[in-house]
């Protein structure tokens, strides 16, 4: 039932990801569907393995713990979209095929150390950014992110900037949020112009908005509950 449930619900989103595509005049297959397997066991992620692009994890520990137990042959790529203490990056950089929420020269630093350190020629991160300006949420301010992603670029040479990441305002206001991934995607565009960078990706959308995401350009939409239902929390 399980399975059945899972492969439905992705079904769903899969739909509503290509009519949200559609709207905006966007290729199919533009859009990749991270499914965010925070407190859902391994099970459930084994099931959505073959219907998603990728998994999304947010506390390192709990990754690791799934990642003993996660089969060889599974290659859908894992990134952490959680927050980072550095003591944790090494641990970090060997589980996950990306982190996208990198925020601190410091933290990339760190993280450009343990690439090195393990032969690893180019770590590829996203640099989150915070778009709706709450405290509760981590992230660069979008003033700060040229400077923080030419300060990575120089000091930086085992790490690649692949994109940007956000989380979508906490509102119901649809303005507020399509301004918020309107800004991330308007900021990708200067960047890529001001540093030289490609920034293929915009990490940006979740449950709630993603829609709203897709037309303003995510290529990356990060969903949980909608696909595996409510998490019993640890």
């Amino acid at each position: 039932m399980v399975t059945n449930d899972i492969k439905k619900n992705i079904e769903i989103i899969r739909q509503r990801i290509e009519l949200s595509l559609k709207k905006s005049n966007r290729k199919e297959k533009e859009v990749k569907l991270m499914a965010v397997s925070k407190f859902h066991p391994i099970e459930k992620m084994l099931i959505a393995s073959s219907f998603v692009d990728l998994f999304g994890e947010n506390r390192v520990q709990e990754a690791e713990d799934k990642s003993l137990l996660w089969p060889e042959e599974n290659s859908v790529p894992w990134h952490l979209i959680g927050p980072l203490q550095r003591n944790k990056v090494r641990k970090a950089v060997s589980i996950f095929d990306l982190i996208e929420s990198v925020d601190t020269l410091k933290l990339a630093e760190t993280i450009n150390r343990v690439a090195k350190e393990q032969n690893v020629r180019k770590y590829p991160i996203f640099i989150e950014v915070n778009m709706s300006d709450e405290r509760s949420k981590i992230g660069i301010a979008p003033e700060g992110a040229e400077e923080l992603m030419s300060d990575i670029m120089e000091k930086c040479p085992h790490i690649s900037i692949e994109g940007l990441m956000t989380i979508g305002p906490n509102t119901n206001d649809v303005k507020l949020i399509r301004k918020a991934f309107e800004g991330l995607r308007n900021k990708r565009d200067f960047l890529r112009t001001q540093l030289g960078l490609e920034l293929p990706e915009l990490s940006m959308g979740m449950s709630g908005d993603f829609e709203f995401a897709i037309e303003a350009g995510s290529t990356i939409v990060r969903l949980g509950t909608s696909i595996f239902g409510d998490r019993n929390n640890n």
